[in-house]
């Protein structure tokens, strides 16, 4: 098919229509199913204790080490991949192989056990680096099929549509796993009258056999997932420009040429002090942020008593879906508040509601409070993470080339994700509480409030200098 103009209301939704594809991975995989399902493997265990690596991991540690290593592959090979794509011109190579990398790990899911870990691992490996590696190249797209007055209706099109088919999948999912029998999956308590060579009272065979039929509930949703992000890509693959060779070699030069781009930007920075001091808030702060969001469900599993395996399933997802919506409405109110009382200050009193909200989170025990912490957890998520983007883009300088300053920006925050992580998970696995991790984050919170206090108005700027 002929190559569609840029601009042209098609093109413009066969973009859109990835982030349908690709956001059931973040809400199934990455949030509320993969996250229960993983704490249920342990579910015989006191400790939840794993090997892997020749070492003994707390199992959240374990799984938390992993994202932050997949998030430090990330950082440092997607400004080199994007710069290979835009030099040779095959972007949508690029992110087919992504997204096809990402699929297949999610249907690999299916088979993850601890009797297996490492190539369990593997599996949630792919998953995780295939969707923020094709996102890399999916966001470049932007400029090339919207005109500048297009991409903010169209960007946010997108993730209306994410949002939508993200929640169709889940509520299919939690049904699944809610009532394995309307699936089709087992719950005859033929073979579970003997437990461990124990006979046990028909209400808890039941009960088990419930359980199982659930695990096997999830282990499908997996799959779904992977199949739903591979075939409904397909109409955007099939509409996107083709991204034809230019001809052009991949010589070492243009392999490092990004990494190149990134240290001129770094370079620059120096000489834009209100910029360099709002970048070192934004990593600071963004790291406790951005580690909260990715640990929650895992948090919520371990440290709350749900009183039943059925209580505590539905009560995470229920949870992630009001995390979900009350996003919105925090985008939304935040977005007002900085327009009366400006970026840097609102900025400032949404670290302090984080702040507060580490706090609260270290004494809450009971579902209530996990449901009034994951609606505070909503109401600043959204916010922050659309107001600090922002607020980057109202402090560049004149330039032609912001591509490389939200590279930047993007390297700072995965960084930022490993670090917190790995902080997060060192806490964990030596005091084996989630809880300590949790309050340790108070701390970046606190530096990042200082630091946004220390970045400069227009006019204070140059007597800083």
């Amino acid at each position: 098919m002929n190559e569609l103009k840029k601009g042209s209301k098609k093109l413009l939704n066969a973009w859109a229509f990835y982030d349908w594809a690709n956001s059931v991975y973040t809400l199934t995989i990455a949030s509320s199913i993969f996250p229960i399902f993983y704490s249920a493997l342990f579910i015989s265990q006191t400790e939840k204790m794993v090997s892997a690596f020749g070492m003994v991991f707390k199992s959240t540690a374990l799984i938390t080490y992993v994202t932050a290593f997949t998030f430090l592959v990330v950082a440092f090979t997607s400004p080199i991949l994007s710069g290979i794509a835009d030099y040779v011109g095959n972007k949508k190579n690029f992110m087919k192989f992504f997204c096809y990398v990402g699929g297949a790990g999610c249907i690999g899911l299916y088979w993850f056990s601890l009797e297996q870990i490492h190539l369990s691992l593997l599996f949630y490996f792919m998953g995780l680096i295939g969707y923020w590696g094709s996102l890399v190249f999916y966001n470049s797209y932007l400029p090339d099929i919207a005109h500048p007055k297009q991409q903010d209706s169209i960007s946010a099109k997108g993730f209306s549509m994410g949002y939508l088919g993200s929640v169709i999948l889940l509520l299919i999912n939690l049904t699944m796993v809610m009532k394995p029998d309307w699936f089709g999956f087992d719950t005859s308590i033929s073979q579970t009258i003997m437990v461990n060579g124990t006979e046990v009272e028909i209400a808890e065979a039941l009960q088990n056999a419930k359980d199982s039929a659930s695990i096997d509930a999830m282990k499908v949703s997996f799959i779904t997932v992977g199949l739903w992000w591979i075939l409904f890509s397909q109409y955007t693959f099939y509409i996107l420009p083709k991204g034809a060779s230019k001809g052009h070699k991949v010589t070492k030069a243009v392999v490092f040429n990004g990494l190149k781009e990134l240290k001129q930007v770094w370079i620059e920075l120096k000489q834009n002090l209100r910029l360099k001091r709002y970048l070192v808030a934004f990593f600071v702060f963004s790291m406790a942020v951005q580690t909260i969001m990715l640990v929650a469900v895992y948090f919520g599993e371990e440290e709350i008593a749900w009183g039943s395996s059925d209580a505590k399933t539905q009560g995470l997802i229920v949870s992630i879906l009001v995390i979900q919506l009350v996003a919105i409405v925090g985008a939304v109110l935040t977005s007002r508040a900085s327009s009366k009382f400006g970026n840097i200050k609102t900025l400032i009193v949404v670290n302090f509601i984080w702040m507060a909200l580490c706090f609260y989170a270290y004494f809450m025990e009971t579902p209530m409070q996990f449901y009034i912490a994951a609606s505070l957890v909503g109401l600043v998520m959204g916010g922050v993470q659309s107001l600090a983007r922002s607020t980057y883009s109202k402090f560049l300088p004149e330039t032609e080339d912001t591509t490389s300053y939200f590279s930047f920006y993007d390297v700072a925050e995965k960084i930022g994700i490993v670090i917190g992580m790995v902080i997060f998970a060192t806490i964990d696995q030596v005091t084996g509480s989630m809880r300590n991790a949790i309050l340790f984050l108070v701390i970046f919170f606190i530096s990042g409030i200082i630091l946004l206090f220390r970045v400069p108005k227009l006019n204070q700027e140059k007597d800083n200098m």
